[in-house]
């Protein structure tokens, strides 16, 4: 029985998952996605993520690579893995890659967003997947200080749990923030992302918008990089992975 390799396009609520990776004695989002191809396939195979999301992080365009038998097209993989996936994980598309294709690797772009919702009392259809914040928030100061993120920079500071021997320069080709109804995104565009980097970046963000912190104090924390000093994190559940980019887009079909 032959196999081929394919990439799937995955959206997942985070919310009652450990993270993305699997992990002993948690519920995780690989764990799902292995279990669902080793039914459909008959197989098992590694479902490597482009983009590892921590507890509680969600997802609507995350790339995975598996292995299926020979028979099975694109089509016939979505269907299939939805059929056994569980409510809060569907597979929105599907193609063949070749064997030796890295979805982790490969991948040029990958962007986040980050909702808050500005609002005294409760959202019950947002705060799933958004921060609720009572006050207001000066957006102007936190556009100003996220600029200072765009470029390349040893962004140290804004991560926790390091490798020592894993770089901390990225490259930030977007850090945007906007007034939008009923609250504020964040969206962050870079090469690669460092843990946490994110929570810890608009945790930061959001001390500016509360007059906690200045422009000129972020710029510092961009510009003299000491690991695990910007923060503290914002709650996962406002962290959304929207979209993996690569040099060539891979043609997804549902």
């Amino acid at each position: 029985m032959g196999l081929h390799k394919v990439a799937v396009l995955v959206e997942y609520d985070g919310t009652l998952f450990a993270g993305y990776q699997l992990q002993v004695g948690v519920r995780t989002v690989q764990e799902q996605l292995e279990a669902a191809v080793l039914k459909l396939s008959g197989t098992a195979s590694r479902a490597q993520a482009a983009s590892r999301t921590d507890s509680g992080v969600h997802a609507s365009g995350q790339v995975v690579g598996m292995w299926v038998r020979d028979e099975m097209q694109p089509a016939t993989v979505v269907r299939g893995l939805n059929y056994y996936l569980p409510a809060d994980v569907v597979v929105n598309g599907a193609c063949v890659i070749d064997g030796d294709f890295d979805v982790r690797r490969r991948a040029s772009v990958r962007e986040y967003r980050y909702r808050i919702v500005t609002a005294a009392t409760r959202r019950p259809l947002q705060e799933r997947f958004a921060l609720r914040l009572r006050g207001p928030l000066d957006v102007g100061l936190m556009r100003l200080a996220a600029r200072e993120l765009q470029g390349v920079h040893d962004l140290a500071s804004f991560a926790t749990d390091l490798d020592a021997d894993v770089s901390t320069v990225r490259v930030v080709y977007e850090a945007r923030v906007q007034q939008v109804p009923e609250g504020v995104e964040f969206t962050f565009v870079a090469n690669a992302f460092l843990r946490h980097q994110i929570r810890n970046t608009v945790g930061q963000l959001i001390r500016v918008g509360l007059g906690k912190c200045s422009v000129e104090e972020f710029r510092g924390l961009v510009l003299h990089a000491r690991a695990g000093t910007a923060g503290p994190a914002a709650p996962a559940r406002g962290l959304c992975l929207m979209r993996i980019g690569y040099d060539s887009a891979l043609p997804f079909a549902a």
